[in-house]
């Protein structure tokens, strides 16, 4: 009488078992979905835009590489902002990373502008707003290079090779006689250009009051002195002054500069032998790496 039941018992023993079996089955074939990679951060997408520097405008060089560009530059500044002015996307790079030279991005099908910045400033510029990139008196101003287009970003991976402009003028000052004793820090105070351009021109966006101090050292009487003209063409009014170790100034000269885009103007002459000394004469112009080189003396 009690086969029926054990047979039944053994039936049921048996289809558990079985059921167990098809869900471990079932488990072991799906694959479970990876959102995160191994270090807890999101899994990278596949960059859809991909940026490349390959030329520098008025360098002693027809082909970039990654060396080349070090050459003249020690930071980049990559970043794309959306056709109402926002900032989508930015990466810096600064001499001796990996990639630089070369940026990508994964971005929304679009209308984009595409800004790179080339400088060698302590820091990177401010670049919330495309129509006010800014450097400062903190991070100094440099030899400064600027890539800007609108790009759309479609179905299709886009790879963009970016020639770089030189936008900045330069007015080297050249001190050529001795400095007293006394002299410990040369302070330089320009105005009449920018530290700061807009994107789409190039062209200096505010009324800045740039300033460059150096200890005073018998081994460098030369000082590069850069600017964001308002247009191709402009005049700076410079302030050279020397200072005691307790700030006391000792000199100050002022002159009128004239200056042009990617072009040095070189002022040079006798700081210390006369006090009064402020007048410009037009020397030469010569053509080299640079758009030109125009010489005054004082």
């Amino acid at each position: 009488m009690k086969q029926p039941f054990e047979n039944k018992s053994w039936m049921s023993y048996v289809k558990v078992v079985m059921a167990l079996l098809t869900i471990l089955l079932i488990m072991g074939c799906e694959k479970p979905e990876m959102t995160q990679n191994p270090k807890g951060q999101p899994a990278e997408t596949e960059a859809n835009l991909t940026v490349s520097i390959y030329q520098l405008e008025q360098t002693p060089f027809a082909a970039i590489s990654r060396a080349a560009v070090s050459s003249v530059c020690s930071r980049l500044n990559f970043a794309l902002y959306d056709m109402t002015g926002n900032r989508v996307k930015q990466t810096n790079q600064q001499l001796g990373d990996a990639d630089f030279g070369t940026a990508s991005f994964q971005l929304a099908k679009g209308d984009y502008q595409l800004v790179i910045v080339a400088h060698s400033s302590k820091g990177n510029p401010t670049m919330t707003n495309a129509q006010k990139i800014q450097f400062s008196n903190d991070i100094g101003y440099t030899d400064t290079f600027l890539f800007n287009e609108v790009i759309t970003v479609g179905d299709t991976p886009l790879t963009i090779p970016a020639p770089l402009q030189r936008i900045v003028s330069l007015c080297r000052f050249v001190i050529t006689d001795d400095y007293p004793q006394e002299v410990a820090l040369m302070r330089f105070v320009w105005k009449g250009g920018s530290g700061s351009f807009d994107a789409s021109t190039g062209f200096g966006s505010v009324n800045s009051t740039q300033k460059l101090e150096v200890n005073a050292s018998a081994a460098q009487k030369q000082f590069d002195l850069y600017t964001f003209l308002h247009d191709t063409t402009g005049t700076i009014h410079l302030t050279v002054t020397a200072h005691d170790a307790n700030d006391n100034v000792l000199n100050e000269h002022e002159f009128d500069v004239p200056m042009t885009q990617n072009q040095i103007s070189w002022l040079s002459g006798s700081y210390f032998s006369d006090s009064n000394t402020q007048s410009l004469s037009l020397s030469l112009d010569v053509t080299t790496e640079w758009a030109g080189e125009n010489y005054y003396s004082f």
